[in-house]
């Protein structure tokens, strides 16, 4: 069955970003978003929030940025956003905000689900890993003037999804316990049936019937149930990057729109130059994706088809340098200097940690430096 690639303008980006809603006491999360949601609406022109929407759980409100020719407009659009949900959650009771891959210590069965079929229908078929999805991320889609673009910049983009994973890691802790891990998130979501790394395909008639294959045999009704860390999104004629755990910060949230942004357009630019981008061999990005997730920014990264390794936070450096004429271009070199702040601060997972560790353990700590960080700024948390 054909699937049809919307037009797109070039570069062109758009952002979401997951929130979750806690209770500013106890710090567990707050079932309240449909009641939020209802309180958005309500005030709406229309009756309906254009861009703020459910999630899976009735604990997350997802933002969602009109299509913007620069990242600092995408940003700024979420910000506004933010403010709306911050507003209409806070005249409903003592709640907060937090951003994160996962929560520190909430627990799968103390959460409902949202009331769609979609949902419902998810959680039957994938039951306890299905509930377990206390996961929050940050989607990055950037437009593609041409369709026959979009899987090349797909397989070149891989090279660097441990980039982006390392940079985002945001979820050492899952139900309390310490998992090792700076991204747990990135191992949960890849229990679901269709996510994960994507398939290497030769074209887009391949991707057509990989997505007939499955949509036959009953395992999705469209090309929008493949969940993969890195996919084509038909419907908006974008790459969509949803490897990121959710960040915490707007600068953060704007580092990594622009890195996204620069890799597309500088790899968009190579292919109309007649240049192959390097495309790793399967088994080095899973292997990459494991390093990235156990290790955050102290992993050391495959990173040619050759087998050289090297430091990510060397590699992401250096990438900042390349990049920055492209950003330039596109009007975002603050934000992607910002990647460089990024890697001499840490992640939001190695914070997290720290503040754990200076705290005796206590989660509660954590969750209330998270929501200190989102409705201040690191910089502010640090005073």
């Amino acid at each position: 069955m054909p699937i049809e690639f919307a037009d797109s303008p070039r570069s062109t980006v758009g952002l979401e970003w997951e929130i979750a809603i806690v209770d500013r006491e106890t710090g567990e999360l707050a079932s309240v978003a449909d009641r939020a949601l209802q309180l958005l609406d309500s005030i709406s022109p229309g009756g309906q929030h254009p861009f703020i929407t459910s999630e899976l759980l009735t604990n997350t409100v997802e933002l969602v940025s009109s299509v913007h020719a620069t990242v600092p407009a995408a940003v700024a659009d979420l910000e506004g956003q933010l403010a709306e949900v911050r507003a209409v959650v806070e005249e409903l009771g003592d709640y907060e905000l937090i951003c994160s891959g996962s929560h520190p210590f909430s627990q799968w069965y103390d959460q409902q689900l949202t009331d769609k079929p979609r949902y419902h229908k998810l959680i039957e078929r994938t039951r306890w890993w299905g509930r377990n999805m206390m996961i929050w991320g940050v989607h990055v889609h950037v437009g593609i003037e041409d369709r026959d673009k979009a899987l090349p910049i797909l397989d070149g983009l891989l090279t660097f999804l441990p980039h982006l994973q390392a940079l985002s890691a945001s979820s050492p802790f899952w139900a309390g316990v310490d998992t090792g891990y700076a991204s747990n998130r990135a191992l949960m979501f890849q229990q679901l049936p269709t996510a994960g790394l994507p398939y290497p395909l030769p074209d887009w008639a391949a991707y057509e019937r990989y997505v007939e294959d499955l949509r036959r045999t009953g395992v999705i009704e469209d090309h929008s149930e493949v969940r993969w860390d890195i996919r084509p999104s038909p419907r908006w004629g974008t790459v969509e990057v949803r490897v990121c755990d959710g960040v915490s910060t707007a600068r953060e949230l704007g580092a990594i729109g622009a890195l996204v942004q620069c890799l597309v357009e500088w790899m968009s630019t190579r292919l109309d130059h007649g240049e192959a981008l390097t495309v790793l061999q399967p088994w080095f990005s899973r292997e990459n994706k494991w390093r990235a997730a156990r290790y955050g920014l102290q992993a050391v990264v495959i990173t040619d088809a050759s087998g050289t390794e090297r430091p990510v936070a060397e590699d992401l450096l250096e990438l900042v340098e390349r990049l920055s004429p492209v950003a330039e271009r596109l009007g975002c070199s603050a934000e992607l200097a910002g990647v460089t702040r990024m890697v001499a601060e840490g992640a939001s997972a190695q914070r997290q940690l720290q503040v754990a560790e200076a705290n005796a353990g206590d989660l509660k700590a954590v969750v209330a430096h998270l929501a200190h960080e989102l409705r201040s700024g690191m910089d502010a948390a640090r005073r």
